[in-house]
């Protein structure tokens, strides 16, 4: 029997072609069909941008407006030797920032951004006012004050301020009898010092360094450094309103003990370090 060429079909073979035929034409069928629903699904739609989702717009800042009192100078001034009813109490104990502000005139200090005026504060205290800066709100700066109670604090527009920034850091610690400075975070020194005795202990908290003067009406200490906190106990002392200070002293023998009346008596390598320290320095007092 001849062979077929290649490719080649006889016609015994056309009921199975026609089959495969038939089968083919259902097959592309079917296909087109599925095709046509899937491509008409919405979750396979392509081509199109994603809805944009709003996004609300950032509530404005409001900035409570200062309330200047018809006679400002009726309110005390905030010093060292006066006393600011109604202001608030600090009770922190942690750094800040080392931000610090200068008054560049006489300024009203309030109780709250807004709230009533509860002192005015000028330029100079024990030279000039440099004040550590606790807290910030749009247009207010809260501060510490130097007047009693201690820990008083108050809040001043952000206007006519002088800005600076204190990497310095004083830490007192109470029950070790130990002071330390940093620098930045990194600590210069540590000394052991004598603090206030139980009649008139050294007040805890968070003051700061408030002024710097020589008085040649004493022998003890060349430099007396002043801060914004006042003893517990005495109202006065050796003419002054109790003010709390750091001072060196002639003996040895009284660092590491409870001997003073509320001061920080330090040696004379630390005085001469801290006398570098910029005023406005945060001090904190704690009862380690």
């Amino acid at each position: 029997m001849a062979q077929r060429p290649p490719g080649s079909f006889s016609l015994r073979d056309r009921p199975y072609l026609i089959a495969c035929a038939v089968g083919g034409v259902l097959l592309v069928v079917l296909a087109i069909v599925v095709v046509s629903f899937v491509g008409s699904s919405p979750a396979t739609e392509t081509g199109k941008a994603a809805p944009a989702v709003p996004h609300p717009a950032p509530p404005a800042v409001t900035i409570p407006p200062a309330a200047l009192p018809a006679d400002p100078t009726a309110l005390p001034l905030s010093t060292t030797y006066t006393v600011i009813n109604g202001a608030p109490l600090d009770l922190a104990l942690e750094p800040t920032d080392g931000t610090v502000i200068h008054p560049q005139r006489e300024i009203v200090v309030y109780a709250t951004p807004g709230g009533p005026a509860i002192a005015r504060l000028a330029p100079q205290q024990i030279g000039e006012t440099w004040l550590p800066v606790i807290d910030k709100q749009p247009g207010w700066v809260e501060v510490l004050l130097p007047s009693r109670p201690n820990s008083s604090a108050g809040w001043v527009t952000d206007i006519a301020l002088d800005r600076a920034v204190t990497p310095y850091l004083i830490r007192v610690h109470l029950r070790s009898l130990n002071m330390e400075l940093f620098k930045g975070g990194q600590r210069l020194g540590s000394w052991t010092v004598g603090i206030g005795k139980e009649s008139a202990p050294t007040p805890p908290g968070r003051t700061f360094l408030l002024g710097s003067f020589s008085d040649t009406a004493q022998r003890y200490s060349p430099v007396i450094l002043p801060l914004g906190t006042h003893s517990p106990t005495l109202d006065s002392f050796g003419g002054g309103p109790g003010t709390v200070a750091i001072h060196t002293w002639p003996t040895a023998n009284v660092f590491g003990t409870r001997s003073s009346d509320g001061c920080i008596r330090v040696p004379r390598d630390a005085l001469n370090q801290l006398t570098q320290v910029p005023l406005g320095t945060l001090v904190l007092i704690d009862e380690n």
